[in-house]
C-alpha cells in the first residue's frame, strides 16, 4: 500500500509541472506579442515600397503641379522685370544726378584754371565735359553738362555732342543728343519749347544764345525763311537733321550757325526722334562781360 501511494505522488507532481510550464510558455503575453509584432512589422516594411509605387498621383494633380510651377516662375519673372523698370526709371536718374553734379564742379574748376587763348581749342576726348546747356523753358535752374560723344556710356553721364558736328558758335550745326527717359532724362520735356525760346550754350569763356526757329507770335514752327522747322518728328534713319545745314543734303555748305537737339519720341519709346532746331542769335557774349550769364537765361 505504501508503494502505490508513493507512485501516485510522484506521477502527480510530474504531471502538474508540465502543464504549468506549458501554460507559462503559451500564455505569456509579453513574449508572444513581441515576437508576433516584430514579424508583422517586417512584413509591412517589405510590402511598403510596393504600395508606394502603386500609389501614383492622378493626372489632374500632376497638371496642377505643372501649372503652379509655371505660375511661380512667371511671378518671379514679373518681379525681376519690375525691379529693372524701377532701376531704369528712378535709380539711373539718381545716379545721373550725382554724376552731373560732379561734372559741373569739375568743368567749372577746369575752366577757372584756363586762360583765354586765340589758339584752336584742345581736341575733345570722348566722355569729357564739353559745354553746359541751359534751356530756360524747362526750368529757371535747368542746366546740363554736355559730354563729348554720343555712345551709350557717354549719354549715361548727360547730353552728348555729336563729335563730327560744329563747335558752339561755329558756322554749321552744333548737334547734341540726350535721353528722354532714364539717366537723368535731360530732354524729357523738350517738346515744351516754343518758337523764339532761347537755348544757351556755356563754354569756358563765352555764352552762345540760340533761338528755336519758327514764329514766336503764332507758335508755328514751320515758318522760318530758311525752310528749317523749329520742331519736327522723324524716323531714326533721318540722319540729315544733324547735317551742317539741317535737313539739307550732306554737301550743302552752311552759312549760319545752327543748334540741333535730338531725343527719342514718344516717351518710353525709340520708334521716332524728336528734333529741335535753333539758330545763333547775335554774337558770342564774353564771360568777362557777363560772368552770371546773358539776360536770355531768365526768359521762359
Amino acid at each position: 500500500m505504501r508503494e502505490t501511494e508513493t507512485w501516485d505522488v510522484v506521477d502527480t507532481d510530474t504531471w502538474d509541472e508540465a502543464p504549468d510550464e506549458a501554460a507559462y510558455t503559451d500564455t505569456d503575453p509579453d513574449t508572444w506579442d513581441a515576437t508576433d509584432a516584430d514579424t508583422w512589422d517586417d512584413a509591412a516594411d517589405e510590402t511598403a515600397p510596393i504600395a508606394q509605387v502603386r500609389d501614383d498621383p492622378p493626372a489632374g494633380e500632376r497638371w496642377r503641379t505643372v501649372v503652379r510651377t509655371i505660375g511661380e516662375l512667371l511671378v518671379t519673372a514679373g518681379i525681376i522685370v519690375l525691379l529693372f523698370v524701377v532701376y531704369e526709371l528712378f535709380v539711373t536718374d539718381l545716379l545721373n544726378g550725382r554724376r552731373q553734379n560732379d561734372l559741373n564742379q569739375q568743368v567749372h574748376e577746369q575752366w577757372s584754371q584756363e586762360t583765354p587763348s586765340s589758339s584752336s581749342p584742345r581736341p575733345q576726348v570722348p566722355g569729357d565735359a564739353f559745354a553746359v546747356l541751359h534751356i530756360p523753358r524747362l526750368g529757371e535752374d535747368y542746366q546740363r553738362v554736355v559730354v563729348e560723344g554720343t555712345s551709350h556710356a557717354a549719354l549715361k553721364d548727360g547730353p552728348g555732342h555729336y563729335s563730327d558736328s560744329a563747335q558752339p558758335g561755329e558756322v554749321g550745326n552744333l548737334a547734341i543728343a540726350g535721353h528722354r527717359t532714364t539717366y537723368g532724362s535731360p530732354f524729357r520735356d523738350l517738346d515744351l519749347v516754343r518758337p523764339g525760346d532761347p537755348i544757351v550754350v556755356e563754354t569756358a569763356d563765352s555764352w552762345f544764345v540760340y533761338r528755336v526757329l519758327g514764329d514766336p507770335a503764332t507758335g508755328d514752327f514751320d515758318t522760318d525763311p530758311s525752310g528749317i522747322k523749329g520742331l519736327e518728328i522723324v524716323t531714326p534713319e533721318d540722319v540729315q537733321v544733324i547735317n551742317p545745314v539741317p535737313d539739307a543734303a550732306a554737301g550743302t555748305p552752311p552759312t549760319h550757325a545752327y543748334l540741333t537737339l535730338t531725343t527719342c519720341h514718344p516717351r518710353f519709346s525709340a520708334a521716332q526722334r524728336l528734333i529741335v532746331h535753333a539758330e545763333l542769335d547775335g554774337t558770342p557774349i564774353a564771360k568777362a562781360d557777363m560772368p552770371d550769364g546773358p539776360p536770355a537765361l531768365t526768359e521762359g
